[in-house]
């Protein structure tokens, strides 16, 4: 006999791919921002980081403090970039991952 998941098995399945798609594409770096705490935070993280060249999308994890930060297609962002508009925003970049280049 043939299991089923449960819907709700199914749809945390679902949602695990759909991270790990996002997380393994080569265009998303993560930053580690210390002192988010309100949305009002977030949204001077997002037009800081968000006015950099090529970004595309930006998702913000407040209680996590991590920056999810999409890049167009053949750009690139360094992390002296990358601190400087978490700075200008008024926060702290505490640590930055570039994505895995495979």
């Amino acid at each position: 006999m043939t299991k089923f998941l449960k819907p709700t098995g199914l749809v945390l399945v679902m949602m695990w791919l759909a991270a790990t798609a996002v997380l393994a594409d080569s265009h998303v770096y993560k930053l580690y921002v210390d002192g988010l705490a309100c949305p009002f935070c977030a949204y001077g993280v997002e037009k800081k980081v968000g006015g950099l060249d090529g970004v595309e999308k930006i998702d913000i994890d407040i209680d996590g403090g991590v920056v999810l930060v999409t890049l167009a297609d053949g750009a690139t962002l360094d992390e002296a970039a990358a601190k400087q508009a978490v700075d200008e925003a008024g926060f702290t970049l505490r640590k930055f991952e570039a994505p895995n280049k495979e």
